[in-house]
């Protein structure tokens, strides 16, 4: 069994499990607030939030890990085993919450946001917009045993990659792009909800000497530590969270950290990253559009842009200018995405080369690295 596909024009409803009265609260107002979602109702402990499961199904559940009673790692996996609901980790930012949320992700969580907190007015509104997107591309994930069509989700109006990095126009991009020099091949990876887990897949195929990789992954800061360090363990390849200056380099992953956005420097034919602030770009720090804009100019033909499963557009006008730098652009397929909206609307604009299942990406990786070679 599993939770119902949101219905058109229905609110998607939550229910939050924290041990924690005050940050029941704080969620609840933060997800009241969007007039897409509604609280259906808030737990002190995962045997509550059963009873409630019991009188309604939710869309989606906002779930603490530290709790008393049962702990909200072992409430997640009997909840993928007997009734599939898509969860959304809401953790702390702690060494020990970085670990726990990696092992929740790989039990089936389809995404992880911090605690909200109140001591500043801009973190409280940078985290209300993560938490409210997070619940909608929730309730779109694509879950065991769901057979109706998903509601339709609108992506609000932002910012673009414009603001962190200048677009060229098309002429001087066509010209700029015609006078690189070939260099080694860079591989340039986006995702955001179901991205863990797909990126895992990727990677762990690929052998050592893997062109050099860079990755956003849409996550708090700290965590993407957290989740390098894990697929380091995994890998044959080094993989680390990015710091500034790093050098890409052949068997290297970078991932770019929680709240900054990574952007791909070149100096002759040697790649670094630039990790730099800024204002959310595609409502994402960091943004796949602000790492691929990055390529499209350094790199151009030199370069392999790939956007797996995320909800929203983040990344789509980013490969679509690395498509038109001369880079392989690679899109992934519907049916093994866990929400297609990312890779669908990079589609629409004609943005990728190929579209592609997740377990044909790492042989197309490793097909481009020995012809660009």
């Amino acid at each position: 069994m599993s939770a119902e596909a949101v219905a058109p024009h229905r609110k998607i409803r939550v229910l939050i499990v924290d041990d924690s009265a005050s940050v029941r609260t704080t969620l609840s107002d933060i997800i009241s607030s969007d007039p897409g979602l509604e609280v259906m109702a808030t737990a002190a402990d995962p045997y509550i939030a059963v009873e409630r499961i019991r009188q309604e199904v939710p869309d989606v559940i906002f779930l603490d890990l530290e709790m008393p009673r049962m702990d909200g790692l072992t409430f997640l996996r009997k909840i993928m085993s007997q009734r599939p609901i898509p969860v959304v980790v809401c953790s702390s930012l702690t060494e020990s919450g970085s670990d726990k949320m990696m092992e929740a992700l790989e039990a089936g969580a389809v995404d992880v946001v911090t605690k909200p907190r109140i001591d500043t007015a801009q973190w409280l509104q940078d985290s209300s917009m993560r938490i409210c997107d997070a619940a909608k591309a929730a309730a779109h994930a694509r879950m065991k045993g769901r057979t109706r069509p998903l509601a339709e989700f609108t992506v609000e109006k932002k910012l673009t990659a414009d603001a962190v990095i200048p677009q060229r126009s098309a002429s001087r991009a066509a010209a700029a792009a015609a006078t690189l020099p070939v260099t080694e091949p860079i591989i340039c990876i986006g995702a955001s909800t179901g991205g863990t887990e797909a990126l895992r897949e990727v990677l762990e195929q690929l052998p050592a000497n893997s062109p050099g990789i860079v990755i956003v992954q849409h996550m708090p800061e700290r965590f993407t530590l957290a989740f390098a360090r894990r697929l380091d363990t995994l890998c044959h390849m080094q993989v680390k969270e990015a710091e500034d200056g790093d050098v890409v380099q052949q068997g290297r992953v970078l991932i770019a950290p929680g709240n900054f956005h990574m952007a791909l420097h070149r100096t002759g034919s040697r790649y670094t990253v630039n990790v730099v602030d800024g204002p959310h770009v595609s409502r994402h720090r960091p943004s796949v559009d602000v790492l691929f804009r990055s390529a499209a100019q350094n790199a151009g033909r030199n370069a392999m842009g790939i956007l797996l499963t995320g909800m929203g557009d983040d990344g789509a006008r980013g490969l679509l200018e690395m498509f038109e730098a001369g880079s392989l652009t690679v899109a992934q397929d519907e049916a093994s995405s866990v929400v297609f909206g990312m890779p669908k609307e990079a589609i629409a604009l004609g943005a990728a080369t190929r579209i592609l299942p997740l377990k044909r990406v790492s042989a197309e990786i490793i097909a481009y690295g020995s012809r660009a070679r």
